[in-house]
């Protein structure tokens, strides 16, 4: 938000130049963005007053002017503007003078008529983006003084970064408290006295059908006003510093107020208006033509202004085009009302609209203010167009207006959070200063906010509050005395950064996506999976919780890809959400999941370009299972001790015949594949991403009904967690020889073969000491739909040595196992 040090300064004595004033609104939660001044430099323009104004012999779209400074000879301007004319004040530019952009004055020669300088629009002075015509000054400005005091364009303006939580601060008035409650001054801000009305019984009548959603409508119509006058320089000088273009007088009243006290306003032509006003809930099928010119379809959950011939405005956010103010009216009805944030957030963001008004209602609004608001706008209006106001009309639901709860704040509790003790009387006068009303108790104090503090609802709030006040920078740091607690680490849990330390020692580098994702992308992704829709998303393409981290992932390389990365290694570590489809409780899983894409080797002078090649299924395999061995696992075909495997599955999203799950001690908790070639294709990947994911643990989410969130977080689920440690066992080992034996067994292609470890593994009992896959033969020999699998089996004793008939009957009855379960062939 934009504040003009200069407006802020004429509702409270700032004793700080705007710098230190930035500084001081950061340290207390305002962030200072920029501090820029209120128009770029410029040198030697002054106020000047055309004389007269003749038709240039020579061109008929120039004027030769004759312009006085107010001493001295007049000047002759060259002047091609359509509104120069005599009598007018304006702003001249002259000899030697430099503009904006670079531009200096000379004297200047026009279609052979000679020029001294050069009469100024808005947009030459930077004051404007766009002029159509030169700067009109008000007749009573000073002739001969410089343009840029006179207009006071050294004011500065602050841009302030108001969080979320207040609302309240959103205007020139809210900003003003907070330089009050730092300085321990009063607000000095213009008086705003009631307006009389020029007849008692014009009024317009109101009626709320959905006082919940808008418990106070403040009205009050003016009659006979002249929106064609031009608004006065003051007003659009501060509407411009404040990031507002002046439009029309009604407009830039509405605008005004909205700045000045943070209450959003809008105005009627009352001419269009049909019936009475009705503050309802939308039809079903309803639908409303909004200022910008979009027709927009309604849903019932959206609060309307109507009136008999059908919505008019939509409440808090946007008014409708059929009462739209044009440069005709002449008689306006303006509106005032408070909106409660429950009734208007997240409903602009529907249609892609973030207004003026709807942040603010959206945050909060003073529910107090409505009549001050619109007594402030009709004199303003009075004052520049003229009009006969009638009397301000109240229409008000008393049972559904606001109430602000006091607050207790106990003494033991501020000391304990901020680390020191600070004086009682300095407590009281803190929270004084911010407009609320305390009451001392025995053990601290009870405080009421005022109604426009909608952010001030627990103790902490108000700790906050008198710290950022007193000062953050006055309270000294102190070393923690709480005592210490550490969770308890279970044995079987890795440590979080050996797992990340060994994907970064393959080339991974870790990411952080959103937990919110793209409903189009995961649908095709993971279709058969129910997500979780968000009721306020923050945008449209980020609107359900991911059942995956494969989207954010995927959405990460795609960037990645697009500013020339060709080798890509991601990974990350976070929830995913998986919707029971009975409508039980959301599970909450703790995951682990990467990307590859791209060369497996990065580029370098050591290695061929043709060794480099695209990453594969059995890259990720190897980086999967170096991430296991550094949790102490083994890997399923390496002997008796195996803890994981992988064997081919199915999933919709990933190449058939080129994904597999992930199992640990039996049980799934994982998947490594290559992403479907159709969704390569529509995604536009260079190459074909590998991902893998795997399950670490979960809990039930906040989601489940009936349960507290302390009990949620300690109710474990059936997950198997896929990296939990190898508990370390002591194995004697044997001091006497193993024996090997090596044998090439036909298969069929379908036998996977963590089937064909499994079955000799389980045959050959504890004596087989290792298994190794040192071969595998398809061609010439092996018949066609069959593979050839070479194993080398190593046994070994730990009591004595193995004689030739112990191996040879072992090595039988791992033949003849696998002929009957596997229908294997010996291959001589």
């Amino acid at each position: 938000m934009k504040v003009p040090y200069s407006w802020l300064n004429e509702w409270v004595d700032v004793p700080w130049n705007a710098r230190e004033l930035g500084s001081r609104l950061t340290m207390a939660g305002f962030e200072l963005d920029a501090l820029e001044p209120a128009a770029p430099p410029f040198t030697n323009v002054v106020v000047a007053q055309i004389v007269s104004a003749e038709r240039h012999p020579q061109a008929d779209k120039l004027q030769v002017c004759r312009v006085s400074m107010g001493q001295g000879e007049p000047l002759q301007i060259v002047c091609g503007a359509s509104n120069a004319r005599e009598g007018l004040k304006t702003a001249l530019a002259m000899v030697g003078a430099s503009l904006p952009g670079d531009l200096e004055i000379k004297a200047a020669r026009l279609r052979g008529v000679e020029s001294f300088g050069m009469l100024c629009s808005a947009k030459e002075l930077g004051l404007a983006e766009t002029s159509s015509g030169i700067l009109e000054l008000p007749a009573d400005a000073p002739l001969g003084r410089p343009v840029r005091d006179y207009l006071e364009l050294d004011d500065s303006v602050l841009e302030l970064n108001i969080t979320a939580n207040r609302g309240d601060a959103m205007s020139v008035i809210g900003i003003a408290r907070e330089v009050a409650a730092l300085t321990g001054k009063q607000l000095t801000g213009p008086r705003l006295a009631p307006v009389a009305a020029a007849s008692g019984d014009d009024r317009f009548p109101v009626y709320l059908d959905a006082p919940a959603g808008c418990p106070t409508f403040v009205g009050c119509i003016v009659r006979g006003v002249n929106n064609r006058a031009p608004t006065p320089l003051k007003i659009r000088e501060r509407l411009r510093r404040a990031g507002v273009r002046s439009i029309s007088p009604v407009v830039d009243v509405t605008n005004y107020v909205m700045l000045e006290l943070g209450q959003p306003m809008h105005a009627y032509d009352l001419s269009k208006l049909r019936g009475e006003i009705r503050v309802r809930l939308a039809h079903a099928g309803e639908t409303i033509k909004l200022l910008d010119g979009r027709t927009i379809d309604l849903s019932p959950d959206v609060l309307l202004i109507t009136d008999r011939e059908g919505p008019i405005g939509l409440a808090g956010i946007m008014g409708g085009e059929r009462t739209e103010i044009s440069a005709a009216t002449t008689d306006v009805f303006f509106e005032v009302a408070y909106f409660p944030p429950e009734a208007v957030v997240g409903r602009a963001r529907r249609w892609g609209m973030l207004t003026d008004a709807s942040q603010r209602y959206e945050r909060g609004v003073d529910p107090t203010q409505q009549q001050r608001a619109v007594e402030r706008a009709v004199t303003l209006l009075l004052s520049i167009g003229g009009g006969k106001p009638g009397p301000v009309s109240v229409t008000q639901s008393a049972e559904h207006q606001p109430k602000r709860a006091a607050v207790p704040l106990r003494r033991s509790r501020l000391q304990r959070l901020l680390g020191v003790s600070i004086p009682d009387a300095r407590v009281a006068g803190t929270l004084e200063s911010l407009q609320m009303r305390v009451v001392s108790k025995p053990e601290g104090w009870e405080a009421t906010p005022p109604a426009y503090r909608f952010d001030v609802t627990i103790e902490a709030d108000l700790i906050e509050e008198v710290a950022r006040i007193v000062g953050f920078d006055a309270i000294p740091e102190s070393d923690a005395l709480a005592p210490q607690r550490f969770r308890a680490a279970p044995e079987e849990a890795p440590a979080e950064h050996t797992i990340l330390e060994a994907l970064a020692m393959r080339g991974y580098q870790e990411a952080l996506t959103f937990a919110f994702v793209d409903p189009g992308l995961q649908a095709k992704l993971f279709p058969e999976r129910r997500s979780l829709a968000l009721s306020n998303p923050i945008a449209s393409d980020m609107s359900v919780m991911r059942v995956s981290l494969w989207p954010g992932l995927l959405r990460a390389a795609l960037e990645n890809q697009r500013r020339q990365q060709d080798r890509i290694r991601l990974f990350e570590h976070g929830a995913r959400f998986i919707v029971s489809p009975d409508g039980g409780p959301t599970l909450e899983v703790d995951t682990l999941a990467g990307i590859s894409c791209g060369p497996r080797l990065p580029e370098q002078w050591g290695i061929p370009r043709e060794q480099r090649g695209p990453a594969d299924f059995y890259d990720v395999k190897s980086d999967l299972e170096a991430l296991f061995m550094a949790t102490g696992a083994s890997q399923g075909t390496h002997g008796p001790a195996s803890s994981f495997s992988v064997e081919p599955a199915a999933l919709s999203c990933l190449h058939p015949g080129r994904a597999a799950r992930i199992l640990r001690d039996g049980r799934e908790v994982g998947f490594v594949g290559e992403l479907h070639p159709t969704l390569v294709r529509e995604l536009d990947f260079t190459y074909s991403p590998i991902l893998f994911e795997l399950d670490l643990g979960g809990t039930v989410s906040a989601t489940a009904p009936g349960q507290t969130r302390a009990q949620q977080k300690g109710e474990k689920t059936a997950f198997a967690a896929a990296l939990a440690v190898e508990k370390p066992q002591h194995r004697e080992i044997s001091r006497f020889p193993q024996v090997r034996r090596d044998i090439a067994v036909v298969v069929d292609e379908s036998v996977a073969l963590s089937a064909l470890a499994d079955r000799v593994v389980f045959t050959a009992s504890t004596l087989l000491q290792s298994l190794r896959v040192f071969d595998v033969y398809r061609g010439a020999g092996v018949e066609t739909g069959r593979k050839s699998v070479a194993l080398g089996l190593i046994f070994q004793d730990i009591s004595r040595t193995l004689t030739d008939d112990d191996v040879e009957r072992l090595m039988a009855a791992v033949v003849k196992d696998l002929r009957e379960s596997l229908n294997a062939k010996i291959r001589e």
